[in-house]
Parts: C-alpha cells; sequence; structure tokens
C-alpha cells in the first residue's frame, strides 16, 4: 500500500559526494544532490537539477567551468562561475574567471578578477485583458446610426 520509492529518490536527491583533502581528479564531474570538495579538481563542475549544491572549502582548489543552481565558495576557482540560484562567496573565495548569479551573498575579503553578471528572472508576459464584445454585431450598429 505504501511505497518506499518516494523516500529512496529524496534521500538520493539529499546524499552528499566529499572529494576530501589530497585528492585530484582530472577531468569533468557532473552530480545531482550536494558536492563537497576539500581537494583539486582539473576540469569543468556541472550540478543537475534544481536542488544541486555545490560547496567548495578553503582548501578547494577547481581549474574549469562551474555551473550549478546552488554554490558556495570559500576556495579558488580558475574559470566562469555561473550559479543559476544562488552564490555564495565566503570571506577566502577567490575566483578568476566571470561570475554569473541569480542571487549573491558575498562577504568581506572575497576576490573576483572577472566580470560578475546578473541574471535575473525574465520579465513575465501579463495576460492580455479580455474584452468583453457586444452580442449586436458590427453591421447592425453602422446601420443604426
Amino acid at each position: 500500500m505504501f511505497s518506499t520509492n518516494r523516500k529512496e529518490a529524496k534521500n538520493a536527491a539529499e546524499a552528499t559526494t566529499l572529494i576530501a583533502t589530497g585528492t585530484e581528479i582530472k577531468g569533468d564531474i557532473s552530480f545531482s544532490g550536494r558536492l563537497h570538495i576539500d581537494g583539486k579538481i582539473d576540469g569543468a563542475i556541472r550540478g543537475n537539477g534544481p536542488q544541486a549544491m555545490l560547496t567548495l572549502s578553503a582548501h578547494a582548489v577547481v581549474s574549469g567551468e562551474v555551473q550549478a543552481p546552488h554554490i558556495v565558495i570559500d576556495g579558488s576557482i580558475v574559470g566562469d562561475v555561473s550559479a543559476s540560484e544562488r552564490l555564495e562567496l565566503a570571506s577566502n573565495a577567490r575566483v578568476e574567471g566571470n561570475v554569473y548569479y541569480k542571487l549573491l551573498e558575498m562577504s568581506a575579503g572575497a576576490q573576483i578578477n572577472g566580470k560578475m553578471v546578473h541574471r535575473a528572472e525574465p520579465p513575465r508576459q501579463l495576460a492580455k485583458p479580455v474584452v468583453e464584445s457586444e452580442s449586436a454585431p458590427i453591421d447592425a450598429k453602422a446601420a443604426k446610426a
């Protein structure tokens, strides 16, 4: 009657992967859920899904493009950073590249050497007003005049 599939899917989305200090990875990384990096990455990092969150500790070093909905940086990145939802730059954050963000929190001491580009939500289109037409046809109105 009750399925455990929902719990498994929820736990998978909340799972955290750790790349520990002393670990070096050469190649691109694609993840969903949470990724915490203490080591060194030489390649692009891409977070998939609206809940994907990337955290770089003060010891983390990334050489490559970084994309995820939620990003917290306290280490260094050489490459462009794109956060579709929220970007947090802690005091030790160092970014050598362009930064694209929707919402930004930046602590004193964080450094960016590149462009900062705010990506606002696209403007919403308002619905066209509904014009109620009169029941009489146009030709009948012209005949009365």
